[in-house]
């Protein structure tokens, strides 16, 4: 019988360790099956941040660095530029990418760095006990928002992609959600397009995932999925915000 479905070599065989319902689990084996299927295992090199993001690096079958809070994207240029032939991505959170690691990833994009970025935003700091983050929603609660967030005294959630997006020298902005297959679908996609854009020396490329924390948002696993459709996506619009070709394609 013809077997359609296995493990990614690019994935160890373990157990996940994320909490139940967590979409960072997906998001990995969908970087560990374009490794697989862009033959690139053997010349990947993957930055890991600070926060739930960093368990990857315990089931990623390839070589990983662990950076300092926020830095992945300085690591990822130091290491691309020395070893041009390698394929280095990063994989980073919303607290770790957007907070402590803002002006990291803004200078890489504007200097069109040649690695490709994979940012999973959940809208909230999940490992350290699910504050609020910069992309927290307003009026969602978080630990250090019982209230809700208030934008007098917050200000508004950060849109990376529409951020990033402005500047010059990104040749690839989306962004892609993990709550239904359809969508896992098309991150897929995307994320293949960055990878291939890096491959074909073309410059910086990010992928922005919208992804859940059921335990920190206290939703079930099911709740959680419903609550990037009714709440994530209508702040965070899914679709490409900057293409090579300078197309925009967006509400995908």
């Amino acid at each position: 019988m013809e077997k359609t479905y296995q493990r990614p070599v690019s994935l160890y065989k373990s157990s996940s360790g994320y909490c139940p319902g967590c979409m960072h689990g997906v998001a990995q084996r969908l970087i560990a099956e374009l490794l697989d299927e862009m033959s690139l295992r053997e010349r990947a090199v993957g930055i890991m941040p600070v926060g739930c993001a960093t368990l990857a690096y315990t089931y990623l079958n390839f070589d990983t660095i662990h950076a300092a809070h926020g830095r992945a994207p300085a690591v990822a240029t130091g290491y691309k530029r020395s070893r041009p032939d390698s394929f280095v991505f990063t994989y980073q959170g919303d607290g770790d990418l957007a907070a402590i690691g803002l002006a990291e990833i803004i200078h890489a994009a504007n200097r069109g760095e040649k690695f490709s970025a994979v940012f999973i935003n959940n809208s909230i700091y999940g490992m350290t006990g699910g504050q609020m983050a910069p992309t927290t929603l307003v009026g969602q609660k978080s630990t250090t928002a019982q209230g809700g967030r208030q934008v007098e005294m917050s200000g508004y959630p950060i849109r990376m992609c529409e951020l990033l997006s402005t500047l010059k020298a990104p040749v690839y902005v989306a962004r892609f959600a993990l709550n239904t297959p359809a969508n896992i679908l098309k991150a897929k996609k995307g994320i293949k397009k960055a990878f291939t854009l890096q491959l074909e020396n073309k410059g910086f490329a990010f992928v922005e995932l919208l992804s859940n924390c059921p335990t920190n948002w206290g939703l079930s696993p099911e709740e959680s999925l419903n609550w990037i459709s009714e709440n994530m996506i209508p702040y965070y619009p899914l679709g490409e915000y900057k293409t090579p070709e300078g197309s925009e394609s967006r509400g995908n």
